[in-house]
């Protein structure tokens, strides 16, 4: 059972990754790119255990000629979630999505299309004031190499992330609230994406708002190492996600209840 001093102890936890990443990222360090993504999502509750979810997703970088961070679209893509709510702790979730990738740094300056499937869990530690969650998922990639070759490529990922509402002891509507989280990359060799096994490393900090129980706004900062083959690469990215829930139900809702109002208005 967590105790009280663990929020404090997390974020001490965090600030040593976030160090040893700034460490690890001046030794060696080959290239740095300046990136912006931006994620819109749109939730759907379709009962008390399940709910489905679409994301779209675009990327914009800087190049090695230019520090504008929207010099280049590297990346398009679109995601299906399907979500079970096994209990208060526990979400497992599972999604296909198509990723677009050009002119992608990571992979190399050359068009590779991609698609993925993953399976995810996640476990809550719910407390007063905060929330602290663990996120462990498994990808299975296939993308397409610069000789024009389809790879198989398996990625690990563990997540720990921090959560705590600036203005209320709960999020929701009008509620500000402050997340940080690290997470870890580990994969198979592949030649599109390189032989090494540690990934990458992924920091973020940042904050949102609520501005409805169905609107959500997220604005983060992300710093992000990848060790590559042919050298090693820093992402400074700036990262927009805009949530939806139940975005049509809500709009039929408001055009009923303003119809009604209407109806009664002539009356």
């Amino acid at each position: 059972m967590l105790s009280k001093s663990n929020p404090i102890k997390t974020i001490n936890i965090v600030r040593c990754l976030f160090v040893i990443l700034i460490i690890t990222n001046s030794y060696g360090q080959s290239s740095t790119y300046n990136q912006f993504w931006n994620e819109i999502q749109f939730t759907r509750t379709i009962s008390e255990k399940w709910a489905t979810e679409i994301d779209l997703g675009a990327t914009y970088s800087s190049t090695e000629s230019s520090s504008n961070l929207f010099a280049n679209t590297i990346q398009r893509s679109v995601r299906g979630w399907g979500h079970y709510y096994f209990s208060p702790r526990w979400k497992f979730s599972s999604f296909i999505a198509y990723f677009n990738n050009r002119d992608v740094p990571e992979i190399g300056q050359f068009e590779s299309p991609e698609w993925r499937f993953a399976l995810q869990g996640i476990y809550y530690f719910h407390k007063t004031g905060y929330t602290l969650s663990t996120r462990m998922r498994i990808e299975f990639r296939h993308m397409r190499n610069q000789d024009g070759d389809y790879e198989n490529v398996f990625r690990y990922r563990q997540q720990i992330k921090y959560l705590q509402p600036i203005n209320s002891k709960v999020l929701r509507e009008g509620v500000i609230y402050a997340v940080a989280s690290d997470e870890i990359y580990l994969k198979s060799g592949a030649k599109v994406t390189g032989e090494s096994f540690f990934d990458r490393n992924r920091f973020n900090v940042g904050a949102g708002y609520l501005f409805s129980d169905d609107i959500q706004v997220e604005l983060t900062y992300c710093n992000e190492f990848l060790p590559r083959n042919n050298g090693n690469q820093t992402t400074n990215a700036a990262s927009l996600t805009i949530s939806f829930n139940n975005l049509l139900e809500s709009v039929k809702k408001k055009m009923a209840s303003k119809h009604n109002h209407e109806i009664k208005d002539e009356e």
